[in-house]
């Protein structure tokens, strides 16, 4: 064998499990046709972060929150911000991976790889022999066939990201993570936005009462929402795009960003053709042990069709060299798998929806929490949001938690441990918590299956 391990694609789930191999003495070798760095620090979670700083540095200039305080936002100077983007992705992606190629002292080989028959790795028409194959190629913007799409410009998440001057005004197809985080921070650098979403609600996969709370602060920042609008032709309008829905409706704008999810990146490596089936996405589907249907093949991260976290696709490749090299079971419990979505307020989950513990049986209990009734929401002079806590009838354990709140992520890891610990929401509501903190509103939730919390004093328990 040439090498102990063979990855193709560089995202962070092919470097975790790099790193981790060599950290064992492994021979490593990585291919990578594209950008080294995979999607996160490229095109999603790194840039698309700093352009929503950015925005929401301008929407506090704009808003002028508190008395006393007179601000302004001027312009956005666009291409002056993706600059500085750029540079910030140059940066990190020197740090993070680049310079990690040499520290750990794996091979990295330019160029396109496939499989064929062994099964052997061909890269660039060389064959590469290993004792183990990583597929790690992550996945791509997916757009639906939609009729009159092919006559138009438009945008996918990748290239919104990379625009050097903005529209007058954008049609964001599409309302969930991508589309509503890209549509409300366009919004707030100054462009007139429309989002359509075809099912009856935005963030579809969130509890109602998030999907609620998001809606009414876009709509209160001038953005048009209009759910139930299943996209049923694309065409021009002068300059511009003209988008008509199935029940009529009708959008025009100077751009459209077609933010409909995204697919895997599998196609080209001949998987096939050494016994691993794709799924009907284009999933790479793997067992627990992220190992395909060749014992030799295993997938990690975006490109096996699970849920497309970076914090996972790095979890995924690491547990998969323990899995291959170790020869134990490390399978991932995703049952506390945490969810972020980054708007303002941004939106995020852990564990059962009530709808969900239902379906499974699972007598439960609910309470919702407004943030006008916590501290930290009401100094900042920001109380758009909620905390639902799901908790099971009798023993009160909890099951889930559901925060739209300006601080909801770190909110969300606390949940996170409770959820991991097994505590009840007696428990949570026992817990020290830091007055004038979001953290608190996780702690006030959870007396209030017990207590009108309006009715407590200052830090009262």
């Amino acid at each position: 064998m040439d090498y102990d391990l063979a990855i193709v694609g560089s995202g962070s789930a092919g470097f975790a499990a790099a790193i981790a191999a060599r950290r064992r003495g492994l021979r490593v070798v990585m291919a990578e046709q594209g950008t080294l760095g995979g999607t996160c620090v490229n095109v999603g979670c790194i840039p698309s972060k700093a352009l929503l700083a950015a925005a929401e540095a301008r929407r506090v200039a704009a808003e002028a929150r508190f008395p006393g305080i007179r601000t302004e936002a001027r312009p956005t100077d666009a291409a002056a911000l993706v600059a500085g983007k750029d540079e910030l992705v140059g940066e990190l992606r020197r740090e993070k991976y680049e310079d990690l190629v040499e520290a750990y002292g794996f091979e990295l080989r330019r160029g396109r790889a496939r499989f064929v028959a062994g099964p052997t790795l061909e890269i660039e028409g060389e064959r590469v022999e290993a004792a183990h194959y990583l597929v790690a190629t992550g996945a791509a913007p997916f757009v639906p066939p939609v009729p009159g799409l092919d006559t138009v410009e438009y945008l996918t998440s990748t290239s919104a990201l990379a625009l050097s001057a903005l529209p007058g005004s954008l049609v964001v197809v599409g309302g969930n993570a991508v589309g509503l985080e890209l549509g409300q921070a366009f919004s707030r650098l100054g462009v007139e936005v429309t989002v359509l979403e075809a099912l009856d609600r935005l963030a579809p996969a969130e509890e109602p009462e998030l999907s609620a709370v998001l809606a009414e602060a876009l709509a209160s920042e001038g953005i048009r929402v209009e759910t139930g609008a299943e996209v049923a032709e694309v065409g021009r309008a002068g300059d511009g795009v003209r988008v008509r829905t199935r029940d009529g409706r009708e959008v025009r704008a100077d751009a459209l960003l077609m933010a409909t999810g995204r697919r895997p990146r599998s196609a080209e490596l001949g998987l096939p053709e050494v016994g691993v089936a794709l799924g009907p996405r284009g999933e790479v589907p793997v067992d627990g042990r992220l190992r395909s249907a060749h014992p030799r093949i295993w997938a990690a991260g975006d490109v096996t069709g699970g849920p497309q976290y970076v914090y996972l696709a790095a979890a995924q490749g690491t547990a998969m060299v323990e899995n291959a090299f170790d020869g134990g079971e490390h399978p991932l419990d995703l049952a506390t798998l945490p969810r972020v979505t980054f708007t303002s307020p941004a939106l995020a989950s852990v564990g059962l929806t009530d709808a969900q513990a239902a379906a499974a049986g699972i007598p439960c209990r609910c309470r919702v929490l407004p943030l006008d009734a916590v501290p930290r929401a009401i100094v900042a002079r920001d109380t758009r949001g909620v905390v639902k806590v799901v908790a099971e009838a009798g023993s009160g354990r909890v099951l889930g938690v559901h925060v739209a709140a300006a601080q909801a992520g770190e909110v969300i890891l606390a949940a996170t441990y409770a959820l991991r610990a097994g505590m009840a929401v007696d428990d949570l509501a026992g817990t020290w918590a830091p007055y004038l903190t979001m953290g608190e509103a996780l702690k006030l939730a959870a007396q209030s299956f017990r207590t009108d919390v309006r009715q407590l004093s200052c830090c009262a328990a």
